[in-house]
């Protein structure tokens, strides 16, 4: 499978909104902090980033790595470097 390419902000929104959409968690109410996704080697499936160090996430560590072990089959993490140009025009 052809994995989709998104930014690490699209990446971190993503896994955000599956992860609060858990049953346990809303059922729980508890607010998780989703750290940016880290640019690594890809690994042997293909996946170039992975996400650690979630906040208040104890107890939900199982619940945490489904979405992750989802989102790493279906995404990668872009590695395009945009160009602003120089903001100073020299």
């Amino acid at each position: 499978m052809i994995r989709k390419t998104l930014n690490a902000s699209q990446l971190q929104q993503e896994v955000n909104r599956r992860i609060h959409r858990l049953q346990e968690i809303v059922d729980d109410g508890v607010k998780i902090r989703v750290p940016r996704p880290q640019l690594q080697e890809a690994d042997k499936t293909g996946c170039n980033w992975n996400m650690t160090h979630f906040g208040n996430a104890i107890g939900f560590e199982r619940d945490i790595e489904g979405v992750l072990k989802a989102m790493r089959a279906e995404y990668n993490l872009s590695t395009e470097v945009k160009d602003t140009g120089n903001p100073f025009g020299d």
